[in-house]
């Protein structure tokens, strides 16, 4: 048995989440858990609403609703290979380089030991990825969110590991990484481009999401991000409905872009995390851009760049991948409007 503790988490219904199935408030919330894997854990009676079982997935949220979830700990400590398809970009014997999917998690953890990459990635690469980093996050130097698509690297050896995560922790200041994201975003940003420099900490509300915070917070971390709009679509001249964000981290916080852009006032379309209050926005696209946001059933965001020096070699190395398929029908959808 894992000695890992029972992880808990305590949520209080917004007024824009009223309405929602438990299950899928719950996964809007919790983005590290599968839907199959919430549902599961309402029937077994680990959700409660106000101290009181709910053990119901259908059971409709309601305003000030304090919903609580607990994970209990899971097994196997190490994970196991999986025959899950990969879209390699490149692969040598020092690194492989991904395009993820939305939608698929980047290693174990609690209610997600199987279906990861992690999972495929030692079932591609066989033994010669077992502990490089880890056991339970072998040859993982950097991740992407659950729902966030695009470029990521993986170490295949040590040496690889230790250069790879090197560059990442020095997040280019004295080398060649850079790392850039497309993200759809309501609303026109003024000006259209410049740096969001905070401070990013846990949420005091809410313990999964990131909130700016003050630098003398003990969990303060520095974040820093630049954009600049690519495209804007829809809406009067001056104030189009959406904009089309590029942006290059300086660092690596979680949730960072999220978190910036909704600092902002510009959440990032399809959000439910940071974009709550925007749910209104839609009614400025027309029907066939608000389906494409229907279909989308995550936030708009894609890593479509990735350069880092290799680690064996030395050579400058450059990578990016197109919008996957729901985001390019949102593209196309907006500039159609």
């Amino acid at each position: 048995m894992t000695d890992e503790p029972s992880r808990f988490f305590e949520i209080t219904i917004d007024p824009d989440q009223t309405g929602l199935r438990l299950d899928q408030f719950l996964g809007n919330n919790i983005e590290f858990l599968s839907r199959t894997r919430i549902k599961a854990l309402i029937k077994d009676g680990q959700a409660t609403l106000d101290g009181r079982k709910i053990e119901e997935p259908n059971y409709r949220v309601n305003e000030g609703d304090e919903i609580s979830l607990v994970i209990p700990p899971a097994e196997p400590p190490e994970p196991d290979g999986e025959d899950i398809p990969l879209d390699i970009l490149f692969e040598d014997d020092h690194l492989i380089v991904i395009n993820k999917p939305a939608g698929l998690v980047v290693h174990p953890g609690a209610g997600n030991w199987t279906g990861t990459l992690v999972n495929a990635l030692i079932a591609h690469c066989g033994d010669s990825l077992s502990g490089i980093g880890g056991v339970k996050r072998p040859g993982i130097v950097h991740r992407l969110d659950k729902d966030t698509s695009g470029v990521m690297v993986i170490a295949k050896t040590d040496k690889a590991h230790q250069e790879l995560a090197a560059q990442f922790a020095d997040h280019g200041k004295s080398g060649i990484l850079e790392r850039a994201y497309q993200a759809f975003v309501w609303g026109a940003l003024q000006p259209t481009f410049g740096t969001i420099e905070t401070f990013l900490g846990r949420s005091d509300r809410n313990r999964l999401k990131r909130a700016i915070v003050k630098e003398s917070r003990p969990d303060a971390r520095q974040a820093v991000t630049h954009y600049k709009v690519t495209k804007t679509f829809g809406g009067a001249k001056k104030h189009p409905a959406v904009s089309l964000v590029e942006c290059r981290l300086e660092t690596g916080r979680t949730h960072q872009i999220r978190v910036h852009l909704a600092h902002i006032g510009h959440p990032l379309l399809g959000d439910a995390l940071y974009g709550q209050g925007f749910k209104t926005r839609e009614a400025l696209l027309d029907d066939n851009a608000r389906e494409a946001l229907k279909n989308l059933s995550r936030q708009a965001l894609h890593a479509f760049f990735l350069k880092f020096s290799h680690p064996e070699t030395e050579e400058p190395m450059e990578f990016s991948a197109p919008l996957p398929s729901d985001l390019a029908e949102l593209n196309k959808a907006l500039k159609n409007a």
